[in-house]
């Protein structure tokens, strides 16, 4: 009996136990969910648009019509206590009509890039390609003014060099030794009537042996030649043709018992001492080109190595297909490193004054105007308009518009054109 009180206690105390615990379960249960009650809901956004094209809008994701370019998520708009004040130097009103901005983000996701305007007081040049050629005004060409047959070919093949009076064939000409006969005749007979008392006879015989050397000198017959005629009184039964000047042999049509005619070209014979560059000068820079400017040749063949010349001479009309200029520049090649046919780059030294230059990339050129993107600072872009001049390689010269040490911009500008004229059909002048 007495048991049965403490079986009543320890009922008790269980009960007690249990409801504390549910008590105590039940607040943890209440906290959680509170918990997850005040976690901030993921939304969903409302819509998407073009970073570059913010006027392509779409309810999903996709990609641009315009650019290309993956559409993003509108933001949602900052409470008004995190709002980001703009930068007290740059005051939008004061900024030049048509000025946009477009954030620096943005320009970085496109890709704009920029440059200093330039003052450049050096010497200006302008480079272009050129081909060796050979100076025409070097250039023989070796033939006989009598029929015949070769008898012996002294140089034999094509490239030779040969030094002015050498040796080059021997010929046998009927026609040449007739006219040798007819010479030592006429000597023959000067001696015979140069004591007769008839003035006339003495004459005559005069004028013959003028005639008949005359007439061998024209088939070029040298002054010795006709010296050995005279002293041995026997004629040349095979003439010696030579070398009318110093060169190499760039064609040869001379062989051995071969008959030729006044009008067979034995031998091309060229000097190349001194040579011509053709130069392609583009059309935009073949206004800086005049006759006499000074210039220097460079051949990959010999690094390190320059050449100096000289133009002499301006076509007067252009490549129709490749839009260049040609023009010829004269230069010693006394070592004669230069051969016909090589590339070679020519820089023509235009002796400009100091100018302004500016990338040609920086320019926008539609042919009735020229505009640059100067940058204003915070992402704030003016179009300024601007007057070229001449174009050096890869820069080109500004005559009005800048100022040198102006920061603008030099890649990127028909995306910054671009996005100025959306904003300016949307009557905006910013863009963030």
């Amino acid at each position: 009996m007495k048991s049965k009180p403490l079986v009543m206690v320890l009922v008790a105390l269980l009960v007690a136990g249990a409801f504390v615990g549910g008590a105590g379960y039940q607040r943890w249960l209440s906290e959680r969910e509170q918990a997850h009650s005040d976690a901030p809901a993921v939304k969903k956004p409302k819509g998407y648009h073009c970073p570059m094209h913010p006027n392509v809008r779409s309810d999903k994701p996709g990609d641009c019509g315009i650019c290309g370019m993956k559409l993003v998520p509108d933001a949602e708009p900052a409470a008004p206590a995190a709002a980001v004040a703009p930068t007290p130097s740059v005051d939008p009103a004061a900024m030049p009509p048509g000025t946009i901005r477009i954030a620096p983000e943005r320009q970085q996701l496109v890709g704009v890039k920029y440059g200093v305007v330039e003052q450049d007081s050096a010497g200006g040049s302008i480079r272009a390609n050129g081909r060796v050629l050979a100076d025409e005004t070097r250039v023989a060409r070796v033939q006989t003014k009598v029929e015949g047959w070769i008898e012996k070919v002294h140089v034999d093949f094509v490239g030779r060099l040969v030094q002015k009076g050498q040796p080059l064939l021997t010929l046998y000409s009927p026609e040449m030794l007739a006219t040798q006969q007819e010479y030592l005749l006429a000597l023959k007979s000067k001696g015979i009537l140069s004591n007769s008392s008839i003035a006339t006879l003495r004459q005559d015989s005069d004028g013959l042996v003028d005639a008949a050397r005359r007439r061998l000198q024209l088939w070029d017959l040298s002054d010795a030649q006709v010296q050995q005629i005279e002293q041995t009184g026997k004629p040349l039964k095979n003439v010696t043709l030579h070398s009318p000047m110093s060169g190499y042999i760039i064609a040869k049509n001379a062989l051995p018992n071969q008959r030729i005619t006044p009008e067979t070209e034995l031998y091309t014979i060229v000097d190349l001492s001194r040579v011509w560059v053709m130069a392609d000068v583009y059309e935009h820079e073949a206004g800086a080109v005049r006759v006499g400017q000074q210039a220097m040749v460079t051949a990959t063949a010999y690094p390190g190595q320059r050449f100096a010349a000289k133009v002499s001479y301006i076509q007067p009309q252009m490549n129709a297909e490749t839009r260049t200029l040609q023009v010829r520049l004269d230069l010693g090649n006394a070592k004669l490193l230069l051969k016909p046919d090589m590339f070679v780059n020519v820089e023509l030294f235009s002796g400009a004054s100091s100018r302004m230059v500016v990338p040609v990339n920086a320019v926008l050129n539609s042919g009735l105007r020229q505009t640059v993107y100067v940058d204003r600072g915070n992402g704030h872009l003016e179009p300024r308009r601007v007057r070229i001049g001449k174009q050096f390689g890869d820069r080109v010269e500004i005559l009005e518009g800048l100022q040198a040490g102006e920061r603008i911009v030099t890649s990127g500008t028909f995306l910054v054109d671009s996005e100025s004229q959306l904003q300016s059909a949307a009557g905006g002048n910013s863009h963030d």
